[in-house]
């Protein structure tokens, strides 16, 4: 069945006209005459059946049905444009992972092991995206996603990357001159909560024993990493996962009052459509990704 689909010369005078409120200025970006431009996006508008232009003084501006039109015409064409370079960039070598990440894990441990994948596989570029919460990979243009959870998603196939452990960690200042604290101690001072994960510090005061009144009480961030720097500059204490915290504890940021490490309901997984699974592009990147899974697991 044919798409309906307007031709792109049409689109591409549209958002150009769009993003410039002006024909004369899109048809000298374009390379186009001004009549040019106004047949094309007059073509584009019989197509729609919908006006998306009208004329403001020397200008035109988008109507409404224009305004929501462009929004979702000039990011399709922005992809375009980045997969057509992405391609002639790498000459139908490789590949590219459009790879969704839970952001603190993916800054903190992804990002300093890449390097080690760039210098293996130079051919394959890996674009990375933040996501919180889960989604469905369906239109997302995604091809995996590396997440906090159970293990489970729905039409995907999922691969068990590490086990996450909470560790509460605070600025030396905050405990000085103590070096160390008792679970006690600790629940008098301020605790930063996690706002993906309301009933942490209540599981770890449950795990060491204790059961405060104030263990949902304190300032709340969303990422990880904002919950490291509020414990970096004093805020607080805060409840973390204890993956590559060796650089703060080793130039002094961050200290540990409290040996006690808590199993968090969570662990760190890799999710692939089925679709993707057998993609050689993807297979290597998941071998890859599971190897280095591997190797941080034997020095933990």
């Amino acid at each position: 069945m044919r798409r309906k689909i307007p031709n792109t010369a049409a689109l591409t005078a549209f958002e150009a006209a769009a993003r410039h409120s002006n024909f004369t200025a899109a048809a000298q970006e374009l390379s186009l005459t001004q009549g040019a431009v106004c047949r094309q996006v007059a073509s584009l508008e019989t197509f729609l059946r919908t006006k998306l232009f009208r004329r403001a003084g020397r200008g035109v501006v988008l109507t409404d049905a224009g305004v929501a039109y462009h929004r979702q015409i000039a990011r399709r064409l922005d992809e375009v444009e980045r997969d057509t370079l992405d391609l002639m960039a790498r000459q139908g070598r490789g590949g590219a992972i459009e790879l969704a990440i839970v952001p603190t894990f993916g800054t903190r441990w992804l990002l300093p092991r890449l390097p080690d994948f760039a210098r293996l596989h130079p051919d394959i570029t890996v674009n990375l995206s933040s996501r919180t919460r889960p989604f469905l990979f369906e239109d997302s243009g995604l091809d995996a996603s590396i997440y906090a959870g159970d293990g489970h998603w729905p039409g995907a196939a999922v691969d068990f990357l590490m086990p996450e452990r909470l560790v509460p960690v605070c600025s030396p200042a905050l405990i000085a001159p103590r070096k160390r604290l008792t679970p006690e101690q600790l629940a008098r001072l301020p605790l930063i909560q996690q706002s993906t994960r309301p009933y942490a510090w209540r599981h770890w005061f449950e795990s060491a024993g204790l059961r405060p009144q104030v263990d949902l009480v304190g300032p709340r961030y969303e990422l990880y990493s904002m919950s490291l720097q509020a414990a970096a500059v004093g805020l607080g204490v805060a409840l973390v996962p204890e993956y590559d915290l060796d650089d703060e504890l080793a130039a002094g940021r961050l200290v540990v009052p409290v040996s006690h490490h808590c199993p968090s309901d969570r662990s760190y997984h890799l999710a692939t459509p089925q679709s993707k699974r057998s993609d050689p592009v993807m297979v290597t990147f998941r071998d890859w990704l599971l190897g280095q899974a591997a190797q941080a697991g034997h020095k933990a």
